[in-house]
């Protein structure tokens, strides 16, 4: 569960503040939410606070982090409840990010340490974290790369340990910023299957309609608010209708 009350995220410059998110109110406990805008509205904003990379200017966003899926019955890896703003720590491990370029996470010589990196914290041991490493990159069909440089792989190989390496840490919910953008159509294709049979609560962000159409709930930002929210279909319908309004509007020629 992802809880926003009256979040909102406000920026200042040297010309005045600038509102990038305007207070906003949701609670998602969908499996599969999607979120759609054009550039520059604000989503991903609404994302980064869901992790706590952005903080709420004003109001809270609080994560219902219940026992991950892949957990076994009757553990607990996060609180019940946590605040973006207090708990960020908690947040973090509850809540795996995955960004658009994939170099924004790849830090590490290999593609075998990069995901040992993610496993610090659990595992102590080298040699045990290694282990636990490769059986990670076997998950994900990756395990003959261990030991090549994260430098040579393809853009869809990078992306995909990008979210292995997330993964590593089983967080309960994942949140991927245009995950697909970066892609060719079949690693495209790839990494959206990928995605959505996670366990895991999903929230990607993203330009592909289709990728968008596959959720249970999709949000539509403008203008640094909701502008619509509820089935894909219909907030995919109101996206449209809304970017013909604009073009029509606003001829790219100029007007007259």
């Amino acid at each position: 569960m992802i809880e926003f009350q009256q979040a909102a995220v406000v920026v200042p410059g040297p010309d005045g503040d600038t509102t990038v998110l305007h207070p906003t109110s949701l609670t998602l406990t969908e499996p599969r939410v999607s979120i759609i805008g054009a550039n520059g509205s604000g989503k991903s904003t609404l994302a980064r606070l869901i992790n706590g990379l952005v903080e709420p200017s004003s109001g809270t966003v609080r994560i219902g982090a219940a026992r991950n899926r892949t957990s076994p019955a009757g553990t607990d890896d996060v609180d019940p409840v946590l605040d973006t703003r207090t708990d960020g720590a908690a947040v973090r491990r509850a809540v795996g990010f995955v960004f658009t370029d994939p170099a924004a996470q790849l830090i590490m010589p290999t593609v075998a340490e990069d995901v040992a990196l993610s496993l610090r914290r659990r595992i102590r041991g080298k040699a045990e974290r290694r282990e636990a490493a490769l059986a990670v990159l076997a998950r994900f069909g990756l395990d003959a790369l261990a030991d090549r440089s994260v430098h040579t792989l393809s853009g869809g190989q990078k992306q995909l340990l990008a979210i292995a390496a997330v993964l590593a840490t089983d967080p309960a919910i994942l949140v991927a910023d245009e995950p697909t953008t970066l892609l060719d159509l079949r690693n495209a294709l790839r990494i959206s299957e990928l995605l959505f049979g996670l366990p895991q609560q999903l929230v990607v962000v993203t330009h592909d309609l289709e990728l968008a159409a596959r959720a249970d709930r999709t949000l539509v930002i403008a203008d640094g608010r909701v502008a619509f929210d509820g089935p894909p279909a219909a907030a995919i319908a109101h996206y449209r209708a809304s970017a013909v309004g604009i073009s029509d509007a606003t001829p790219p020629w100029g007007a007259p």
